[in-house]
């Protein structure tokens, strides 16, 4: 259990979801010490099911704001999570202000290590690492679907070929993790001179899959800073 009694989360959104779940999941903290406050509360029941207390208290920038400066020397950790925090999975960064101490991070990365891995970064890199790790899941399915569509088209049952994409992509992830070898050593490993697989991997070459997934960061990355303008 960390030194931060409880936790709140206002908004309970796929990624407050999942990081309530991963912390409870882990043994951080007991559901009655989490709180998630949302608009509408009947679509905070999921988290109500848990044991956590929900409230319907919204909220605005400007009130926050006002309630923060009631809070003698208030110290504020920026982090940017994703989803596969649920199953223990994720990649977290985070960032904290002038006045937070370091007893304060090492609360936020008791949450942020029990749920992944983390680490803590300059502000600058908070949008790049929210293109990478937080919207890289989506992009990751949207691989995971495309395999399994290839399978599907060569007579796999979808529930197999879905499957089997899937710890196709997890077995890989870990082998680079695992042997801390380089994508490309890895890659080179599996392609046998006139084989199937560099057949393959032409054929991602002449679809620009490479730099359609480096594009997809940059798009992510210039939406997020266009987001922060308009706000």
């Amino acid at each position: 259990m960390v030194n931060v009694k409880r936790v709140g989360f206002i908004g309970g959104g796929n990624m407050a979801t999942a990081i309530c779940k991963g912390i409870i999941n882990q043994g951080i903290y007991k559901p009655s010490d989490v709180w998630v406050s949302g608009p509408h509360v009947e679509h905070l029941n999921h988290l109500k099911d848990l044991g956590i207390n929900v409230t319907n208290t919204g909220t605005t920038l400007a009130t926050l704001a006002r309630a923060l400066q009631s809070f003698d020397q208030c110290r504020i950790i920026r982090i940017m999570p994703n989803t596969p925090m649920l199953l223990g999975e994720g990649a977290s960064v985070y960032c904290p202000d002038d006045k937070a101490s370091e007893d304060d991070c090492s609360a936020v990365e008791k949450i942020l290590g029990s749920c992944g891995i983390y680490e803590r970064v300059p502000e600058k890199l908070i949008n790049a690492v929210g293109a990478l790790s937080g919207s890289g899941p989506a992009f990751v399915y949207l691989m995971i679907e495309a395999l399994s569509d290839g399978g599907v088209k060569q007579g796999i049952p979808r529930a197999m070929a879905t499957e089997f994409a899937a710890q196709t992509v997890l077995g890989a992830a870990k082998m680079v993790l695992g042997t801390k070898k380089h994508p490309g050593e890895l890659k080179d490993e599996v392609c046998s001179a006139g084989g199937s697989t560099i057949c393959g991997i032409h054929a991602l070459e002449k679809g620009g899959v490479r730099g359609s997934y480096i594009d997809a960061i940059e798009a992510a990355i210039k939406r997020t800073i266009d987001m922060e303008k308009e706000n």
